[in-house]
């Protein structure tokens, strides 16, 4: 089993991949909490040139209130996680797979929670 979900958008700049994702997010019900600026991240404090990369912390409410209701302590696998990354063939993205990772705790009421935001998330990429 994979851990995320993919897709490589091509002739598109970072920035309108950006714009897309954050949209395609906002239509299936997540905020994003959360951004790293990776490339910048790396160079501030490495002095490290990197293509870009950027990491959008993606909370559903709704969902998240959902999952803690049934485990309090899977707030250490929120929010999921979005990348953005400049590759040779276009800007990736990348979500994570909350099945995959949701894998390791045993409650299949939190499995099918998981499989709803998979569901979101796959549609908010595929969209974008």
């Amino acid at each position: 089993m994979g851990y995320t979900i993919n897709r490589v958008i091509a002739d598109a700049s970072f920035e309108d991949v950006d714009e897309r994702v954050r949209a395609a997010l906002q239509d299936e019900g997540f905020g994003v909490l959360t951004e790293i600026d990776v490339q910048q991240t790396m160079k501030k404090k490495l002095d490290k040139d990197m293509p870009a990369y950027r990491i959008l912390g993606a909370c559903n409410p709704q969902m998240a209130y959902q999952a803690l209701q049934m485990e309090p302590r899977v707030g250490a696998m929120l929010p999921c996680n979005v990348i953005l990354r400049q590759t040779p063939d276009g800007v990736e993205i990348s979500a994570v797979d909350p099945v995959a990772s949701m894998s390791a705790i045993e409650n299949s009421e939190l499995h099918a929670v998981a499989s709803q935001v998979r569901d979101r998330l796959e549609k908010a990429v595929n969209a974008s």
